[in-house]
Protein backbone atom coordinates (compact mmCIF):
# COMPACT_ATOMS: atom_id res chain seq x y z
CA UNK A 1 0.00 0.00 0.00
CA UNK A 2 1.25 3.47 -0.81
CA UNK A 3 1.67 6.10 1.88
CA UNK A 4 -1.20 8.04 3.35
CA UNK A 5 -2.35 11.03 1.34
CA UNK A 6 -2.45 14.52 2.80
CA UNK A 7 -5.84 16.20 3.06
CA UNK A 8 -6.44 19.69 1.64
CA UNK A 9 -9.71 21.45 2.39
CA UNK A 10 -11.03 23.96 -0.10
CA UNK A 11 -12.23 27.30 1.25
CA UNK A 12 -15.80 26.12 0.60
CA UNK A 13 -15.23 22.90 2.56
CA UNK A 14 -13.78 24.85 5.48
CA UNK A 15 -16.82 27.13 5.42
CA UNK A 16 -19.13 24.11 5.23
CA UNK A 17 -17.57 22.60 8.36
CA UNK A 18 -17.80 25.88 10.24
CA UNK A 19 -21.47 26.28 9.29
CA UNK A 20 -22.24 22.67 10.25
CA UNK A 21 -20.63 23.17 13.67
CA UNK A 22 -22.47 26.44 14.26
CA UNK A 23 -25.85 25.07 13.15
CA UNK A 24 -25.47 21.92 15.23
CA UNK A 25 -24.46 23.89 18.33
CA UNK A 26 -27.38 26.28 17.90
CA UNK A 27 -29.94 23.51 17.40
CA UNK A 28 -28.55 20.66 19.54
CA UNK A 29 -26.01 22.21 21.92
CA UNK A 30 -22.25 22.54 22.08
CA UNK A 31 -21.64 18.98 23.30
CA UNK A 32 -23.55 17.47 20.39
CA UNK A 33 -21.77 19.78 17.96
CA UNK A 34 -18.43 18.59 19.30
CA UNK A 35 -19.42 14.92 18.93
CA UNK A 36 -20.72 15.48 15.42
CA UNK A 37 -17.59 17.32 14.35
CA UNK A 38 -15.52 14.41 15.68
CA UNK A 39 -17.54 12.10 13.42
CA UNK A 40 -16.91 14.38 10.45
CA UNK A 41 -13.20 14.50 11.34
CA UNK A 42 -13.08 10.68 11.25
CA UNK A 43 -14.59 10.74 7.77
CA UNK A 44 -12.04 13.30 6.59
CA UNK A 45 -9.27 11.21 8.14
CA UNK A 46 -10.51 8.17 6.16
CA UNK A 47 -9.70 10.13 3.01
CA UNK A 48 -5.99 9.56 3.63
CA UNK A 49 -6.70 6.31 1.73
CA UNK A 50 -7.86 8.34 -1.26
CA UNK A 51 -10.30 6.59 -3.59
CA UNK A 52 -9.72 3.37 -1.62
CA UNK A 53 -11.37 4.81 1.51
CA UNK A 54 -14.08 2.43 2.64
CA UNK A 55 -17.38 3.66 1.25
CA UNK A 56 -15.93 6.07 -1.34
CA UNK A 57 -18.04 6.25 -4.49
CA UNK A 58 -16.92 7.43 -7.90
CA UNK A 59 -19.20 10.27 -9.09
CA UNK A 60 -18.12 10.95 -12.65
CA UNK A 61 -21.63 12.21 -13.42
CA UNK A 62 -20.68 15.29 -11.37
CA UNK A 63 -17.27 15.73 -13.00
CA UNK A 64 -14.41 13.42 -13.96
CA UNK A 65 -12.48 12.20 -10.95
CA UNK A 66 -14.99 13.35 -8.33
CA UNK A 67 -15.84 10.99 -5.47
CA UNK A 68 -18.08 11.13 -2.42
CA UNK A 69 -17.83 9.57 1.02
CA UNK A 70 -20.70 9.51 3.49
CA UNK A 71 -19.58 10.80 6.89
CA UNK A 72 -21.17 8.09 9.08
CA UNK A 73 -18.29 6.33 10.88
CA UNK A 74 -17.80 3.68 13.55
CA UNK A 75 -21.51 3.23 14.20
CA UNK A 76 -22.11 6.96 14.55
CA UNK A 77 -24.77 8.39 12.28
CA UNK A 78 -24.22 11.43 10.12
CA UNK A 79 -26.30 13.39 7.64
CA UNK A 80 -23.40 14.75 5.60
CA UNK A 81 -21.12 13.51 2.87
CA UNK A 82 -17.76 14.66 1.61
CA UNK A 83 -17.14 15.54 -2.03
CA UNK A 84 -13.50 15.10 -3.00
CA UNK A 85 -10.89 14.44 -5.64
CA UNK A 86 -7.88 12.20 -5.14
CA UNK A 87 -4.58 13.48 -6.51
CA UNK A 88 -1.09 12.05 -6.41
CA UNK A 89 -0.06 12.43 -2.77
CA UNK A 90 -3.10 14.36 -1.55
CA UNK A 91 -6.88 14.50 -1.44
CA UNK A 92 -8.75 17.71 -2.18
CA UNK A 93 -11.97 18.07 -0.19
CA UNK A 94 -14.26 20.18 -2.35
CA UNK A 95 -17.38 20.36 -0.15
CA UNK A 96 -19.08 18.84 2.90
CA UNK A 97 -22.78 18.66 2.05
CA UNK A 98 -25.95 17.55 3.80
CA UNK A 99 -27.34 14.35 2.34
CA UNK A 100 -30.52 16.18 1.28
CA UNK A 101 -28.50 18.50 -0.99
CA UNK A 102 -28.04 17.89 -4.70
CA UNK A 103 -24.25 17.89 -5.18
CA UNK A 104 -24.31 19.25 -8.74
CA UNK A 105 -26.00 22.43 -7.49
CA UNK A 106 -23.28 23.06 -4.90
CA UNK A 107 -20.13 22.45 -6.91
CA UNK A 108 -19.42 25.65 -8.81
CA UNK A 109 -16.57 25.55 -11.28
CA UNK A 110 -15.94 21.87 -10.54
CA UNK A 111 -14.22 21.37 -13.88
CA UNK A 112 -11.89 24.30 -13.30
Amino acid sequence: MSGARRIRLSALAERDLEEIANWTALNFGAAQAERYMETLALAVEALTHGPNATGAKQRDELAPGVLTLHAARRGKGARHFIVFRAHEGHVEVLRVLHDSMEPAKHLPNINA
